[in-house]
């Protein structure tokens, strides 16, 4: 298993294959399928907040899916929740029976999708969380990595244990973080990551903005407020109403409290406001005339809403769950993706 296709040249996608080509170097490839080759060079730099630089150069970048994937054993997607569906079908074809299939994030529909599109059978693995928070300095060419977490969780389906155990100590390497394994890939496809910690915030951000612009881009997680987590944690608890239904074991998924090691809505808010690789986050907006004004069209709204809280919701609904708090900022996400659609 040395050979890695990352699809997806995004934030995570540089990173990950700036590093991993590092990591692997003489002893396997690692490839780079995306939309616009000729806009990058063989060699990602990546610094990241540790002091480390890696600059190896990638064994191929391309737009050709025949070329990048024919031969390999691990596809990694890099990708947003709306761009899955497509990405796996246009793989499908040139996969080998050996083949294994992941994603970096799986809270968008990964494992749903994956089903849909290959059938039951075919070898999934996916994470409960980033490893890390990338960004691009310069696309193409150069990215950073910011707070590697202490621990990463990987769900697999169709492994058994010694190839699942392989992988996850590969991971290991490639990610720089200790990756543990989990026993279902529930237990990864539903996480209170993005699809709760982003649509919260969001909500509690812009709920009544009339459409005057602001006088600034606000900080995402370094201008976190009370209101905020209390929503986010109302949240939280609808959703583990989901995972008791579900017969998710507890301690799978931590709480949000827990995770943020906090108690209460003050000291969430505390904590979240001192991590320092969120603080230079900046919140979804773009400039126009007269200052900012919430992005739309940014993946916090297009893929939080409909491929992370609305799986949710949906579950919900088809557990009998009542998620009151989770329908009140669903439905106004819907009604902003709607009005940012409008011609």
């Amino acid at each position: 298993m040395r050979n890695i296709c990352i699809c997806g040249g995004g934030n995570l996608g540089h990173s990950i294959a700036g590093r991993a080509a590092a990591i692997l170097e003489g002893k396997g490839e690692v490839r780079l399928l995306t939309r616009k080759p000729e806009q990058w060079s063989d060699t990602i730099r990546v610094e990241d907040d540790l002091g480390h630089t890696f600059a190896t150069p990638l064994a191929m970048i391309t737009d050709d899916v025949q070329k990048a994937v024919c031969d390999a054993d691990i596809i990694l997607l890099c990708l947003p929740g709306f761009a899955i569906t497509e990405e796996l079908n246009k793989i499908k074809p040139f996969l080998t029976k050996h083949a294994i299939v992941g994603s970096v994030v799986c809270s968008t529909g990964f494992f749903f999708d994956a089903f849909s599109v290959f059938g039951k059978d075919i070898p999934l693995f996916g994470f409960q969380r980033v490893p890390f928070v990338a960004r691009i300095a310069e696309y193409g060419k150069h990215s950073y990595i910011w707070g590697y977490r202490k621990e990463v969780f990987m769900a697999t389906c169709n492994l058994n244990d010694e190839n699942a155990g392989r992988l996850g100590d590969l991971f290991t390497d490639l990610f720089g973080t200790p990756v543990h394994l989990l026993e279902n890939y529930m237990e990864a496809a539903l996480t209170n990551s993005n699809p709760i910690l982003h649509t919260g915030r969001l909500y509690t951000m812009w709920k009544d903005w009339d459409g005057t612009p602001f006088d600034k881009q606000s900080f995402f997680y370094g201008e976190w407020t009370d209101e905020a987590s209390e929503t986010i944690i109302a949240m939280d608890e609808e959703f583990f109403k989901l995972l008791d239904a579900l017969h998710i074991r507890r301690g799978a998924i931590k709480p949000l409290l827990e995770h943020y090691e906090s108690t209460d809505a003050a000291s969430m808010t505390r904590k979240i406001r001192s991590i320092p690789s969120l603080a230079k986050v900046m919140s979804p907006m773009k400039a126009v005339e007269g200052g900012y004004v919430p992005d739309l069209q940014s993946r916090y709204f297009k893929e939080d809403f409909p491929y992370g809280l609305a799986i949710i919701q949906r579950l919900a609904k088809e557990n009998n769950v009542q998620t009151p708090v989770i329908d009140r900022i669903l439905e106004w996400g819907t009604a902003c993706l709607a009005t940012a659609n409008k011609p």
